[in-house]
């Protein structure tokens, strides 16, 4: 039972509950126009025709993996800038937020020309032999988008640095603007113009400069508690900067297995047949937004986390993870209530055959009862990790488990065993429950709270 003492005490806690609000509210608003933008993006591409779809999301396949690793680097030094913050010392918050944008915005600078000078090594190495329909939109696509690398990066870091301060309004807004002018560009482009794949492209690159500019703006108001000085010369502080990589890297490694993960069990997916891949595609479009609060309140968390631990004050720690592990789990079984309910109309709306409909419903279905259980101590518990300097362990457990359980158990339960795609989530769920089991071992032996990096 709650005493009057505990209660007083929680009153000194940095975070109140109104704080926990106006933080996570945003971060949810933000992921869903993310999600939902996605899809009107895949809606417009397809009525340029089947080769721009094909070209597009080839190259989607290299970028998304590109902006994991910087988003990876953002979080590292969201982790820094926090716990600075933590300790009451604006000035390194300061620096590590200077440090961040700028070895971001290099490290973007150079992927970008290496993408260039080696564009067809990307495009026929990578890619292998595709239609040389396909390849002519891959190509146009990737040439533009591919200058876009540097402003999503910044725009990537500038966002964290925010989420750090406890803002995550500023990061919404700015999304939203980017995101209306991503899809009012596409829609104007290529309905008005005809434009096709240019008309895909251009809208992506000048949303992410009009991101990466704002952002920019926004820091450099000295206002702020974290903020950048606004001088194009830049000194490396290479002990910030090897903070920032220490979660940074790790966290980019486990990112980058996870996708390439992926793309291993989508070629699995896709010996299945027509209908699995099918199947396959509409439940991961759902199960992004069955997720949704989850991946919010994982921001939120490393804001939260990070300050707590640069204050040294692990029963903070303790008392918000064990607070925002259970919101997350309720806010899940909430976002699945209402993904379940509506499934008999989204199905109509995408217009599947019998044996496609039945089987995205038994995904769907069966996702939504294990998301709800199991996906906050596979994902909420090493936000805890990460935020507290621990990202490496992070790294190992989820890259070992990924390896064994989900690619691996796919194959035996979904091509041996003949479960076909349904097989392959089954796969991820065992994944998810090993993963959590070491997370929550982990979490009690606190080794984690020896991790601290600012």
């Amino acid at each position: 039972m709650e005493t009057a003492a505990d209660k007083r005490d929680r009153s000194q806690y940095l975070f109140s509950n109104r704080d926990l609000r106006v933080l996570i509210l945003p971060l949810i608003v933000e992921q869903f126009l993310a999600v939902l933008v996605g899809m009107a993006d895949s809606i417009m591409v397809a009525s340029v025709g089947e080769a721009a779809v094909s070209g597009v999301s080839l190259v989607d396949t290299v970028m998304v993996l590109l902006i994991n690793l910087f988003a990876a680097l953002a979080t590292g030094g969201a982790v820094v800038a926090g716990q600075y913050l933590g300790q009451k010392k604006k000035d390194g918050a300061c620096r590590s937020a200077t440090q961040l944008v700028w070895f971001i915005t290099l490290c973007a600078l150079v992927v970008t020309a290496l993408i260039y000078v080696f564009k067809d090594v990307i495009l026929h190495g990578v890619f292998g032999q595709i239609e040389p329909d396909v390849m002519n939109h891959a190509n146009i696509y990737l040439l533009i988008v591919t200058a876009s690398i540097p402003f999503i990066a910044l725009y990537n870091g500038g966002a964290a640095i925010f989420r750090t301060m406890g803002n995550s309004k500023i990061s919404m807004r700015v999304s939203l603007i980017m995101n209306a002018v991503n899809v009012s560009g596409n829609a104007i482009l290529i309905y008005g113009f005809q434009r096709g794949t240019e008309g895909v492209a251009i809208p992506t690159l000048i949303s992410r400069i009009v991101a990466a500019v704002l952002i920019v703006v926004l820091l450099c108001d000295k206002r702020r508690d974290v903020f950048i000085e606004a001088k194009l010369r830049y000194r490396p502080d290479w002990s910030l900067i090897r903070k920032i990589l220490s979660v940074g890297v790790p966290n980019g490694l486990e990112n980058s297995m996870f996708q390439l993960g992926k793309i291993i069990v989508l070629s699995l997916v896709s010996t299945f047949g027509t209908y699995a891949i099918a199947a396959n595609a509409v439940s991961n479009v759902l199960a992004a937004f069955q997720v949704l609060p989850g991946m919010a309140i994982g921001l939120a968390v490393t804001t939260v986390i990070a300050r707590c631990v640069g204050a040294g004050d692990y029963e903070q720690v303790k008392y918000y993870t064990k607070k925002l592990l259970v919101l997350t789990h309720i806010s899940l079984v909430a976002a699945n209530v209402i993904i379940v309910v509506l499934l008999p109309v989204i199905l109509r709306i995408y217009n599947l055959s019998d044996i496609t409909a039945d089987t995205t419903r038994q995904i769907i279905i069966f996702y939504a009862v294990c998301s709800s259980l199991f996906w906050p101590m596979s994902f909420t518990i090493p936000a805890t990790f990460r935020a507290s300097g621990d990202a490496k362990m992070c790294m190992i457990i989820s890259v070992v488990s990924m390896w064994i359980f989900r690619i691996i158990f796919s194959y035996i339960l979904g091509k041996y065993m003949g479960l076909g795609v349904f097989g392959v989530w089954i796969a991820m769920i065992i994944d998810w429950l090993f993963r959590g089991v070491c997370f929550i071992i982990r979490y009690h032996s606190g080794k984690w709270k020896h991790k601290a990096i600012s």
